[in-house]
């Protein structure tokens, strides 16, 4: 399928100043910019909130690591099936229709919660949680290609890793909050967060449902919108068919895949991780976690953004790639306080790895971006996949020895770097 690449040489003009948001965002498109970005705070406080969950249901329904890993099996398993229904429904409605779509079915699972507490239920838990994993890929399929697409292609992981800064910010304070809830003496129920959330959800979705979504044309489509073809079920299944013939995007979507393996199994199972011999407590690793590990994940993807402005993405991408390979390598071989830096290298330096692969892989594909990006969405289902192949090896071995799982992610992540560097990919 004919496309132009992302060139992976610094833009010229980037070189020379530092970035600002008018370099980032076209003006016309700063408040649409803003709308969507406070959407990338909700998911990340939401998919944060399954790191605690994990500990917390091992204990209060006396669970192992390996069952307690159908938390995150359950939620991306959603991510996986509503994907590409996603990408469909913001291809025929637009982008608006998406975002209202997700955040409704979002606070419904939130909901649930409180049905699951009264009955203590796992499996009602796990239903909530399959029907919120279906509103978040909604929520990310619609805003990852918005917010690539809001200014120059040049400029696009840089403006897409700022957005996922406030993901970032979100991961920070789900666990503090939510672990200061569930591991504290007086201990409230898991259903009083997901209430709150529930409600705030529903308030986003009539504001989103009030306000007007420009739709952002590519080169391809006309001013009606898509092509006539992509309104239609055999259009879409053609550009599916498409896509994964396409070499490049294959590679991409194999590397975000990888990458969700990495870095949500290490999340899941940081609290058994940093409790296992005794460094921290539950309720100190749920702090550390969100101040310690999230909070260098934050600060580490805004300084990326502004590291891109200024040297190519690719090759960004490749140094991270090296160094978390190295750091889940020395968490694995439990050599003490190495190991402990290594884990902490793991999340400063994926922080960038998501929104650019994301934006490296749907450059140039033009209308093709709203089914392009519902597939490359169904790839969290990769850390379902690596939280249990890593709690079933923690319950087998160690839970240091687990962490050879992430570090074969990362591996992929480094070999896709290295291919977006080749002369063939621009």
């Amino acid at each position: 399928m004919p496309r132009r690449r992302l060139s992976i040489v610094p833009h010229p003009t980037l070189k020379k100043r530092l970035i600002t948001m008018a370099h980032l965002v076209n003006k016309k498109y700063l408040l649409p910019f803003v709308l969507i970005t406070s959407l990338f705070f909700m998911w990340g406080f939401a998919r944060a909130i399954l790191d605690v969950l994990n500990k917390h249901f091992q204990e209060a329904l006396s669970i192992s690591i390996t069952q307690s890993s159908l938390i995150q099996a359950t939620t991306y398993l959603g991510y996986f099936l509503m994907a590409l229904p996603a990408g469909i429904l913001i291809t025929w409605r637009g982008y608006r229709y998406g975002v209202v779509a997700g955040l409704l079915a979002f606070g419904i699972g939130s909901l649930m919660f409180i049905p699951g507490e009264a009955i203590m239920s796992f499996e009602v838990f796990l239903v909530a949680l399959f029907i919120i994993g279906c509103g978040l890929v909604m929520l990310e399929t619609a805003a990852n290609p918005y917010v690539a697409e809001l200014g120059a292609p040049e400029t696009a992981p840089s403006r897409l890793n700022l957005a996922q800064s406030f993901n970032g910010l979100g991961c920070i304070l789900a666990p503090v909050i939510i672990g200061g809830l569930l591991f504290s003496d007086d201990s409230t129920g898991v259903s009083l967060p997901y209430t709150v959330m529930g409600i705030s959800v529903f308030a986003l979705a009539a504001i989103f449902s009030r306000i007007r979504l420009p739709e952002i044309k590519s080169s391809h489509e006309s001013e009606s919108g898509p092509h006539v073809s992509d309104r239609k079920p055999s259009g879409v299944m053609v550009t599916v068919r498409n896509l994964l013939h396409d070499m490049h995007f294959r590679m991409g979507l194999m590397a975000l895949f990888c990458y969700e393996i990495a870095e949500i199994s290490i999340n899941s199972l940081f609290i058994n991780y940093a409790t296992a011999d005794g460094w921290m407590d539950k309720a100190t690793a749920s702090v550390i976690l969100s101040f310690g590990a999230l909070g260098l994940f934050m600060v580490a993807r805004i300084a990326g953004s502004w590291i891109m402005s200024r040297i190519a993405a690719g090759k960004v991408l490749l140094f991270c790639a090296v160094m978390t390979v190295a750091g889940a390598i020395a968490v694995s071989l439990d050599l003490g306080a190495v190991s402990k830096c290594g884990l902490f290298a793991c999340y400063a330096f994926e922080a960038i790895m998501f929104p650019t692969i994301f934006a490296i892989t749907v450059a140039g594909i033009g209308d093709s971006v709203k089914i392009a990006s519902s597939l490359l969405m169904m790839t969290p289902i990769g850390g379902a996949v690596g939280t249990f192949l890593m709690g079933y090896l923690a319950d087998q071995t160690s839970i240091s020895t687990a962490f050879v799982i992430p570090a074969a992610g990362y591996l992929f992540v480094f070999i896709y770097a290295l291919y977006a560097l080749k002369p063939s990919y621009k």
